[in-house]
This record gives structure tokens, C-alpha cells and sequence, in this order.
């Protein structure tokens, strides 16, 4: 064990007696098992590639809101305080933590329902599942073997949602759907530091933008609770910094609950295993009274942020750029990229294909190529292949 992990509770997940990873490889001299995860991810083309693709708000429409980069980093300090304080691994974590939304879409939500609705025929989208795949096989870096072959504990925690057809597909990574299990604290602390991190920080750019008013988010009983707070505490701040203020003592509350609950949970179940964990039900969760002021909470986002008028314009003009690219590419393949392009079915590589399978492989390497698209590149991609003048030829 190293000096890392030797500190861990037994039920956090440890390098020693990890499910390990899909091909082996010999272990790292200087870092733990699961750092060299997080450092593979850190340095992979699609977590780049996570600074221009959106959280809320398109990427052009201002420098200072989310995105999908900035979300991972903030998703990961939450997640490594949780599990610090519960003797988990801050390395396996911080790795699911900055891998979880790599299978992401351009333009946020709005850019998978739709690609999602493309590929009907073709097995569907979906982003949690995307991501496992540009994880195990879609990135390009080492010579062995394709993909990051990151650690199965790692996967698992990506893999955050999973339907029953798919899991079957999925080997052990996709046994827990099956039989109905958890995965390790460290990824249902994941989980959870992702929906405490979006809910205030859209809270942060929905003010920021407008589309928020203070007004509004005083009805709500958390945000006011904690907003007069700060009130008592610094008479006269206004502003920014009152809402800085007050946002950041809703992030304290809520990590401290989930702290003090998921420890509760864990004292009453006493795992002595991750394999205890994985039998027993979620141990990371919120008071019952904390869960409700969170529901509130997303639910007043989802119908006063979410579907603000201004943010249905952007995400209707965000779905039709999404299904006129992929239309054209599944029509049109010699205009895709040559990597993304199939091999001709004829071709002794392809000579078992089917028609069928050869349009649905095709369709699957065009969602592979638009969900790695950034906002900007995919509204440079559409005005390439629609707009006919000298400037996007």
C-alpha cells in the first residue's frame, strides 16, 4: 500500500485491491494508481476540448460564465473535501470527477437530446456512456492499446447512468445495473459534488446573465435564508459580493450535510469493504431535509433558468445546428474528416458488415465526430457546409 492510500478507511477504494485495468500495464513508480488516472485524463484531447464546450450558456455569449472545464475543476474541489473528510481516495475521485462530462455534447443539454434523437435508429446517445467510450477507445495517445485504460474503479464512477440493454453490452464495467448494486463511495461522492456544484453555480451565472433576479431568488428559502446571513453579518454589501457571499455559504451547507449524513450512513452500515459498499444501499447522500431544499432548488432552475425564453432560442438554434450536421454527415460521408469516414463494406476489414451495420457503424462515427465538436467549432462546421459564400468555403 502507499504512504497515499494507507490512511484510507478500508472501504474507500485502494490500488492494491482494485478490479484494475482492461490491459495491464506495470505500475507507476512516483504516483498511485488512480493519480496516474487523473493525470490521463488532464492530459487527453477531450478534457481540452471541455473549455469550449458549454454548461448553460453558449460559449460566445460571455467570458465569465461556466463551462463545461471550469464546472469539472469546481465538480472536483467539492468532491475531494467530501472525501478527505470521509477518508476516501481524493485521487480516484478527482479523476471521476474531471472525466464525467468528456462524452459531453456542444451546446450543454440541448446538443444531446438532440444528437440523441439522430441516432433513434442507431442505439442512441447518451453522454454518460460517451464518455466511458472516449475513455476506453476513442482517444489516441499510447501505442499499447486505444484509450486511456484507466482504472475499472475509474469507469465505474463515470458511468454514473446506465439502461439495461446497454449494461448487457458492457461486460463487468456494466454488471452493477444489472444487479442492481453500487458503486464505490468514491464515485457516488462524485455524483453528488456535481449536483452541488451546477445548482449554485447556475445560480451564479443566471444572476450574472440577468436571466436571474435577486428578487427571484429570494423567494426561494435557502438562497434567502443564507442571503440574510450575510446580510447580518456585512450590513450594506450589495452586489457581487453579496451573492459571492451568499452562494458560497449554500456550497458550505450543503458539503457539510452530505459530510455528516454519508458518515452517519457509513457508521450504521459498517462496510469493511468496497465490496461491503457496493452490496449495501447509497451511503453518500443528503438529509432528508437538505434533499428537499436541493429538489427546490433544481426545480426553481429548471423552470426559471432553464427554460428562460432567451436560453430556448439558444438551444433551438443549438439543435437544429446539431441535427442539419449530422443529417449531412449520415447522407454525405466523404465530407466527414477521413477518420470518421467508414471503410467501404467490400474492404477484407469490413467484408462481414451488413448494409444495416454499415449505416449504423457510419451513424455512430458521425455522433463520435459532433460530440466531440466544441460550441464555436460545430457553429464553424455548420457555416462551412451551409453557408455558400467566400469566407466558409
Amino acid at each position: 500500500m502507499t504512504n497515499q492510500e494507507a490512511s484510507l478507511a478500508p472501504y474507500a477504494a485502494h490500488s492494491a485491491t482494485s478490479k484494475g485495468r482492461l490491459f495491464d500495464e506495470l505500475a507507476p513508480d512516483t504516483r498511485t494508481e488512480f493519480q496516474r488516472d487523473r493525470d490521463r485524463i488532464v492530459h487527453c484531447t477531450a478534457f481540452r476540448r471541455l473549455e469550449y464546450k458549454t454548461q448553460v450558456f453558449v460559449n460566445h455569449e460571455g467570458d465569465l460564465f461556466r463551462t463545461r472545464l471550469t464546472h469539472s475543476i469546481e465538480v472536483a474541489q467539492i468532491a475531494r473535501s467530501i472525501a478527505r473528510n470521509l477518508q476516501l481516495n481524493e485521487d480516484l475521485v478527482e479523476a471521476i470527477s474531471l472525466a464525467h462530462d468528456l462524452g459531453h455534447t456542444p451546446f450543454g443539454h440541448a446538443g444531446q437530446d438532440a444528437l440523441n434523437a439522430c441516432m433513434h435508429n442507431f442505439g442512441g446517445f447518451e453522454h454518460n456512456l460517451q464518455s466511458l467510450r472516449l475513455v476506453d477507445k476513442l482517444e489516441q495517445r499510447y501505442g499499447a492499446f486505444d484509450g486511456l485504460n484507466l482504472m475499472f474503479e475509474t469507469r465505474e464512477g463515470i458511468l454514473k447512468h446506465c439502461s439495461l440493454a446497454n449494461a448487457k453490452k458492457l461486460g463487468d464495467i456494466g454488471q452493477r445495473f444489472i444487479q442492481r448494486k453500487q458503486p464505490g463511495l468514491e464515485a457516488q461522492v462524485a455524483n453528488l459534488a456535481d449536483e452541488i456544484a451546477y445548482n449554485n453555480h447556475d445560480i451564479d451565472d443566471g444572476l450574472r446573465s440577468g436571466l436571474l433576479t435577486l428578487e427571484q431568488m429570494l423567494q426561494i428559502d435557502f438562497f434567502a435564508r443564507h442571503n440574510r446571513e450575510v446580510e447580518a453579518i456585512f450590513p450594506g454589501l450589495r452586489g457581487r459580493r453579496a451573492i459571492n457571499e451568499t452562494v458560497r455559504r449554500m456550497i458550505n451547507a450543503l458539503i457539510n450535510d452530505l459530510i455528516e449524513t454519508s458518515r452517519k450512513r457509513i457508521e450504521a452500515a459498517a462496510p469493511q469493504s468496497i465490496d461491503d459498499v457496493r452490496d449495501a444501499t447509497p451511503l453518500i447522500a443528503f438529509s432528508e431535509s437538505m434533499a428537499l431544499e436541493a429538489t427546490a432548488l433544481k426545480q426553481f432552475l429548471r423552470e426559471n433558468l432553464y427554460r428562460h425564453y432567451l436560453v430556448n432560442r439558444m438551444t433551438s438554434k443549438a439543435r437544429r445546428i446539431v441535427v442539419e450536421l449530422f443529417d449531412c454527415f449520415v447522407n454525405e460521408p466523404a465530407l466527414l474528416p477521413p477518420d470518421y469516414q467508414l471503410m467501404s463494406p467490400v474492404t477484407p476489414q469490413n467484408s462481414g458488415l451488413t448494409e444495416t451495420d454499415s449505416a449504423q457503424l457510419q451513424a455512430r462515427q458521425v455522433a463520435d465526430y459532433i460530440a466531440g465538436m466544441t460550441d464555436r467549432y460545430a457553429i464553424r462546421e455548420h457555416r462551412r457546409l451551409f453557408l455558400v459564400d467566400d469566407g466558409h468555403l
